[in-house]
């Protein structure tokens, strides 16, 4: 936090009645906060994917509900720090407080999945940070023309790839038949071991691509694993954002 005034906004639920300046409220019929320099709040984006891709696994903790968790978790850090939170979908305007958390808690709680995949999206004319969630395994032909957008607009953008064991391992053996959570999409293999080496040849390259368009980008980008502790990733999203903020 500064010392230097920088200006006064008008009061919203969820701020803390300290930061409010009397003197220049008493001379208003609403409450005022006094903002100093270091101390305007910024606007963070949370991008939850709500791709069927998402529900994954079927059994056990799946890449929706941990997204969800860190989503929630980050938002309560954020406004504890004096910042303002926004989902970009479902849409929640950016707001602050406790009440704001608890908006994002309740919408993400009953987000359901309508394609396989998805891509993270900027709300039409917001600014500000935007922190992607999402497994990133749409198409290219999708997923890298929306990348090369939010380059284009000059978003500042952090991405984590969630992602469940199992999809890195590929532990698959024998006949084995592959489905889209929808359906959709099958595919049979007769030995999948045999798709082993060639699978994750080429999720390492696209995660190799998403890390290259970060660091072109000027953004951050890292991966975490449902079976891991999510404290970790939620320091490691809290530090770059707190990066950000310098």
């Amino acid at each position: 936090m500064g010392e230097e005034f920088w200006q006064y906004r008008q009061a919203i639920p969820g701020d803390a009645a300290t930061g409010i300046d009397w003197r220049r409220s008493a001379r208003s019929d609403v409450a005022f906060v006094r903002q100093t320099e270091w101390s305007a709040a910024q606007t963070v984006t949370l991008s939850v994917d709500p791709a069927l891709s998402m529900d994954y696994p079927r059994t056990g903790e799946t890449k929706r509900s941990r997204a969800a968790v860190l989503a929630c978790a980050l938002s309560l850090l954020l406004v504890r720090g004096g910042e303002r939170v926004a989902l970009a979908e479902p849409a929640l305007p950016p707001g602050s407080g406790r009440p704001q958390v608890d908006r994002i808690a309740g919408l993400l709680s009953v987000a359901q999945g309508r394609e396989d995949y998805s891509v993270p999206v900027m709300p039409d004319g917001r600014r500000g940070l935007l922190v992607a969630l999402s497994d990133f395994l749409a198409p290219d032909a999708v997923l890298l023309p929306t990348l090369d957008k939010l380059a284009a607009q000059g978003q500042r953008v952090i991405l984590l790839q969630v992602m469940d064991e199992s999809e890195e391992a590929f532990p698959f053996d024998g006949r084995t038949e592959f489905r889209s959570m929808s359906g959709a999409l099958s595919f049979e293999a007769e030995r999948a071991r045999s798709l082993r080496d060639g699978y994750r040849t080429k999720l390492a390259a696209r995660r190799d691509m998403l890390r290259a368009r970060a660091r072109s980008s000027g953004w951050s980008f890292s991966t975490h694993r449902v079976q891991d502790s999510a404290s970790a990733a939620l320091l490691w999203l809290h530090r770059v954002i707190e990066g950000e903020r310098r």
